[in-house]
């Protein structure tokens, strides 16, 4: 193999590679010859069936199965000989060879990664905030659950309709008129001040009492589901069929044991812990971010500009589906798209130069993913799919690249919690709203 560098431009480095055609020939020679001791073709004993039938037979196979594995193989050789480590997949493009005959040669342009020198990590001075669950925060949580067990009863007094009521209706939707498929329904349960399937439908019964008709009008959202309906205005023609009152239950030894506690401390117990879990979370988000933007400010090299321009991508489509959904954040709604852009690839850069750094602090130090660690992470990601746990976790165990994509999130983690150990590290008192006060999210 003949190695010959064409360029070599900051990051970026070039090579033709050139295999002799020779070697390629006893390359499909030895897999012809293989092939042939284990192929079974009809007239010839096992095993003993000619090379040239073989060759007649399997030959443009066996010729783009040796020009793949000869392309990977000495690409994988070219990394090694020059110490290179590549950012992304090097770009292999075949210039001549790829009809079997003569030489094979084929250009390899790859950018690789920077040379990093780590900072100085020692005197990290870091401040962890820290917040105790108030006790109205617990109160909250516990009358939402109460909320959550209440019981409807037939209300026996002629009334109107109030919040929190929940009227039997029947209704028939009607766009200019005419009703519309998928408008007309009988005996439906709707709350009042809840939420309806159609912003301003809930409140607009409000009033009614059971016997009573009345028309209301209403206009679905832009991004409604049924696109002959989206941003329409239309009309309700509803009867209101029976009244019910929301009955919530005392907040006692009673209403835990319907939910599966032994009495109503053990449940304030659990939702304190869970309040103090989220609050830890937060904790360590905030103590986090501080520590990635001091090793920002010791950052001293180069991002490789396809790494920066794969993040912005993932970032600029994160924002046009909040732009599409109407929820683009209020600090950017007054910019420009090229002001935008330059902001998030700002945002991009950051990231791919803190996550190179931890993952060099990582290696440096070596700071290893544990095989538990990836079996920890795969049980925690089936969770996030209720009911179909077996299947994503059998998924990421029979599909290793799958697999690894969360491996990078783990090693950042733990070399985190390496650098904050390390780190001089003071606790502050702060309230819940004062944690919660999350920076941006260019972490």
């Amino acid at each position: 193999m003949q190695v010959q560098q064409t360029h070599s431009e900051g990051l970026k480095r070039g090579f033709t590679v050139t295999v002799p055609a020779g070697d390629l020939e006893a390359r499909r020679a030895a897999r012809l010859a293989e092939l042939g001791r284990t192929v079974n073709l009809p007239g010839f004993r096992p095993g003993k069936v000619p090379v040239s039938v073989v060759r007649q037979r399997y030959g443009a196979a066996v010729e783009g199965e040796v020009m793949e594995q000869t392309v990977n193989e000495s690409t994988s050789r070219l990394l090694e000989e020059q110490k290179l480590r590549p950012a992304t997949q090097p770009r292999v493009e075949l210039v001549s060879g790829a009809e079997g005959k003569g030489d094979l040669e084929f250009k390899v342009d790859l950018e690789i990664l920077p040379e990093i020198t780590l900072p100085d990590l020692t005197g990290l001075k870091l401040t962890r905030l820290t917040a105790k669950p108030e006790e109205a925060t617990i109160e909250k949580s516990l009358g939402e659950l109460a909320k959550r067990q209440r019981t409807f009863e037939d209300v026996a007094e002629e009334r109107p309709a109030a919040t929190g009521d929940v009227l039997n209706v029947d209704f028939v939707g009607k766009l200019d008129g005419v009703p519309f498929d998928g408008g007309t329904a009988q005996d439906v349960n709707v709350e009042i001040g809840g939420d309806g399937f159609i912003p301003g439908f809930a409140e607009q019964l409000e009033g009614m009492k059971p016997g009573e008709e009345k028309i209301i009008a209403v206009t679905f959202p832009e991004d409604y589901g049924a696109k002959e309906l989206a941003g329409k205005d239309v009309t309700f023609d509803i009867k209101a069929n029976a009244l019910k009152k929301a009955v919530e239950p005392a907040l006692d030894d009673e209403l835990a044991k319907t939910i599966g506690f032994e009495g109503i401390d053990q449940v304030r117990d659990l939702i304190t812990k869970q309040v103090e879990g989220e609050y830890a979370q937060l904790s360590r988000l905030r103590i986090k971010r501080d520590l990635l933007d001091i090793l920002a400010d010791r950052t001293d090299f180069d991002a490789p500009p396809s790494m920066v321009e794969a993040e912005f991508g993932q970032i600029w489509a994160r924002v046009e589906q909040d732009r599409a959904n109407g929820e683009i954040d209020e600090e950017d709604a007054g910019k420009d798209e090229d002001t935008l852009k330059a902001d998030y690839r700002k945002i991009a850069e950051r990231r791919v130069k803190l996550g190179l750094l931890l993952a060099e602090i990582g290696r440096v130090k070596e700071i290893a993913v544990s095989r538990e660690d990836m079996m920890q992470a795969m049980r925690q990601e089936a969770l996030r799919y209720p009911g179909q746990e077996r299947a994503v976790f059998e998924f990421f165990t029979k599909n290793p690249q799958a697999a690894e994509t969360l491996r990078g999130p783990i090693l950042e983690n733990k070399v985190v919690d390496y650098l904050i150990e390390l780190a001089d590290v003071t606790e502050k008192d702060v309230t819940p709203e004062e944690l919660a006060e999350i920076p941006p999210a260019d972490l």
